[in-house]
């Protein structure tokens, strides 16, 4: 699988990513291309420990059994569920929350998968830094997806 620790794979994200244009069409969901970005951002400060969250209740009682299939080969599906803390519903400015997302991209790899092991997943607890960069690789690749990136 995939990760955001793997060189060829973060910069296969980051060209996608340079790719996506404020117009970009959405394939699925409710978000704006500017919202995905944001909503992105939010979801990898996780990682990076800048937005340190507790693993949520449903989360203890579900993780078990969806841990394989979230950090297995296979994409996120279309309309996934999405943890209401990460729901991103003003309007954000397009340009800014793409740096935004590519600077915590860099962050993130930078630091790398022992400080990312560091941090709780709201839903599936403690991760370790490969499985971080795994998800994190997911997420972002399902919204990219999303808007045709």
């Amino acid at each position: 699988m995939q990760s955001l620790f793997e060189p060829e794979a973060r910069a296969a994200i980051m060209q996608r990513l340079a790719a996506l244009s404020p117009g970009a069409a959405r394939q699925w969901g409710k978000m704006t291309a500017a919202q995905m970005l944001a909503h992105c951002s939010n979801a990898l400060e996780t990682g990076t420990g800048d937005r340190p969250l507790k693993q949520k209740l449903i989360g203890k009682i579900l993780g078990p059994f969806v841990r394989g299939s979230l950090l297995g080969d296979k994409p996120f599906p279309k309309d996934s569920p999405t943890d209401p803390s990460f729901i991103v519903r003003d309007e954000r400015d397009f340009a800014r929350e793409k740096e935004r997302l590519t600077g915590l991209v860099r962050r993130f790899a930078e630091a790398g998968s022992a400080q990312a092991e560091k941090h709780a997943h709201a839903f599936l607890g403690r991760l370790s830094g490969d499985e971080w960069g795994v998800m994190m690789f997911k997420h972002v690749d399902h919204h990219l997806r999303q808007f045709g990136a």
